[in-house]
């Protein structure tokens, strides 16, 4: 963001548009998200790894960046991972996507498992630890960095302190990091800030959403979150990764781009100055 005075990299994830029509609505659209995310004033965007459309191809991916001037900042893979080990597909998609950001230094993988139930918690929690190592282990032996989003829908086995608790501590570390999505904390009940200081060794990218508890999601620096406090206590640690952008407010349903857009004028005219 070019009026920021600070070591932040402000990006934006792409979800803001596929919560229209579960991804139909702006199919095929990346190029235009990274426009509208240079528009926004931000620097870099995570596309979802199968909502790529033709910029799945490296060198039209690396051409509409540049157009831009936005970066790759990652990629999130969305598998289910319910099984002890990858299925085929579930392998298959993860090297295809670890393959690609290898072509692009830097970018991180950011692994998100797919919400279904919160059935054979105890056993599935121990499925997901094992997968996100695997998968994250091979990114690391092609120099691709790593990090785990736990998510907080009802049928999400990573939304609870104690899910936190089962699955963070199972992580190989040298691996893999965290992307604390300060929403989804909060919607998870627990505690933003405390969560992220508790397991800060861990955090290598964050999400960034506001949450007003109705029943959800909410515009950002509309919500309860305290986006400010949390910012402020990423600069007290010299935090240089990215603050990822993932809007989820009922408005970004039928008006994605100008949610995103909002979203780059808040952080300016108020997350910064507040910062600064």
């Amino acid at each position: 963001m070019s009026t920021n005075p600070l070591s932040f990299r402000f990006g934006n994830e792409c979800y803001t548009w596929f919560m229209s029509g579960a991804g139909a609505t702006h199919a095929n659209r990346l190029e235009h998200m990274i426009e509208i995310t240079a528009q926004a004033g931000m620097t870099g965007i995570e596309p979802i790894h199968f909502w790529m459309g033709d910029l799945a191809d490296p060198q039209r991916l690396t051409e509409a960046l540049q157009k831009y001037q936005v970066q790759l900042a990652a990629i999130a893979l969305v598998l289910e991972w319910n099984h002890p080990t990858e299925t085929e597909h579930e392998r298959a998609e993860a090297d295809r996507v670890i393959d690609l950001l290898a072509q692009f230094p830097g970018a991180l993988l950011c692994t998100v498992q797919m919400p279904t139930s919160r059935d054979d918690l105890s056993q599935r929690r121990k499925n997901l630890v094992a997968n996100l190592n695997a998968v994250s282990r091979r990114a690391a032996e092609r120099g691709v960095r790593a990090s785990f989003h736990p998510n907080s829908p009802p049928t999400s086995i990573n939304r609870t302190a104690e899910d936190y608790e089962v699955i963070l501590n199972g992580l190989d570390s040298q691996a893999t990091g965290w992307t604390p999505d300060v929403g989804h904390i909060i919607n998870g009940g627990m505690d933003h800030l405390a969560t992220m200081q508790q397991w800060q060794p861990l955090i290598n990218h964050v999400h960034f959403k506001d949450w007003d508890g109705q029943p959800e999601f909410a515009l950002m620096g509309a919500g309860k979150v305290d986006l400010v406090g949390v910012t402020k206590w990423l600069k007290s640690w010299n935090y240089g990764g990215w603050i990822i952008c993932e809007d989820e407010a009922e408005q970004a349903v039928d008006d994605p781009d100008g949610v995103t857009l909002h979203d780059g004028r808040w952080i300016r005219e108020t997350l910064i100055p507040a910062i600064a």
